[in-house]
């Protein structure tokens, strides 16, 4: 027994017995000891760094960047519509004489104009034949004869300033082709004998469209 506020120290016996048992028991929960990973090497300090900032031997800072990626492209822009324009159409093919007119013209039968473009430069002849297309289409005539010569010696050395005299033969064929003046021509071919022969054109006229 010992007093009331008093400790009891272990006598030696008590003491060895203590320990004895204390060794024969086995813990509930083994002690886990964690792996700490092994202390990192610190890196080595330059020699320059050490050096103080306002040293002008000190190197400056390395600025941070930020990392260079693919360079950035522009979407491509839609491609404007192009208005639609309509096509224009071609001009109709021309067209020979019916067998029936060529035989009738062959045997004296008239035309319902003619024009003469002898002593006419290329320019004069160009504007009368395409006057008188209009005029003959809006006459209301079907059958025309244009006279341009043979174009023999005389006349392509007798005059003009442009020798228009000597090649009306060859080009008012061109006129009547293009598309100034297809809008007044069905087709033409060369007159007959008493008519000019290859000196001489017969030209049909496209009738004229009625206004609605």
């Amino acid at each position: 027994m010992t007093r009331k506020g008093r400790r009891r120290h272990l006598r030696e016996d008590e003491r060895h017995l203590w320990e004895h048992v204390a060794r024969s028991v086995a813990p509930l929960r083994p002690a886990r000891t964690l792996a700490l990973p092994p202390p990192k090497a610190p890196e080595p300090v330059p020699p320059d760094a050490l050096l103080p900032e306002d040293d002008p031997a000190r190197p400056a800072p390395k600025s941070i960047s930020a990392k260079p990626g693919p360079p950035k492209t522009a979407a491509p822009k839609p491609a404007a519509r192009k208005p639609l324009v309509p096509p224009v159409p071609a001009p109709p093919p021309l067209a020979k004489l019916e067998p029936k007119v060529r035989r009738k013209l062959n045997r004296g039968a008239d035309v319902d104009a003619r024009l003469d473009l002898h002593g006419l430069t290329q320019a004069a002849a160009h504007h009368r034949l395409h006057l008188f297309m209009v005029e003959a289409q809006a006459a209301g005539h079907s059958l025309v004869l244009v006279i341009t010569g043979k174009g023999g010696r005389e006349e392509a050395f007798g005059g003009g300033l442009d020798g228009g005299r000597g090649v009306l033969r060859r080009i008012v064929p061109q006129w009547l082709t293009d598309h100034t003046l297809r809008a007044y021509v069905v087709g033409f071919e060369n007159a007959a004998r008493h008519h000019g022969g290859d000196g001489a054109l017969y030209v049909r006229i496209r009738r004229r469209r009625a206004r609605p």
